[in-house]
């Protein structure tokens, strides 16, 4: 005989569904409570912008205080970056490059910045 015999097989799976046909409505389905948070105390800091231009120049610009930007050297950046992150240290930097720029001047910024122990850096891009 070649054949197998699959009929019992069907009437179990008959009973085991209607098993669970009958016990699903009976579950009743956990509730989570999701934890709740409360507004931010402190406001984010507006951040440090540091702008490279195609010539080279550096132009950092505080986006927390209302003055305009200011051209610097690699040297002063590492001062005013210690002076920012002494009055601020939560305050974030991004470097803005002109598409023109090497990228290797933008990693000698990263560079200052990463010596410095700045937390926080951006790199700061314009969409299409």
């Amino acid at each position: 005989m070649n054949e197998i015999n699959v009929v019992p097989y069907i009437d179990v799976m008959l009973v085991l569904l209607i098993i669970f046909m009958i016990t699903a409505p009976m579950i009743s389905p956990g509730q989570i409570e999701l934890p709740e948070i409360g507004k931010s105390l402190t406001p984010p800091v507006a951040p440090l912008e540091i702008m490279i231009q195609k010539d080279g120049n550096l132009t950092l610009h505080d986006r927390s205080i209302k003055e305009g930007a200011k051209i610097i050297d690699r040297d002063q950046l590492a001062e005013v970056i210690k002076q920012t992150q002494v009055q601020n240290n939560e305050q974030p930097v991004v470097i803005a490059a002109d598409k023109n720029v090497r990228y290797e001047e933008v990693m000698l910024v990263m560079d200052v910045l990463q010596q410095h122990h700045v937390k926080k850096v951006g790199l700061l891009a314009r969409p299409k």
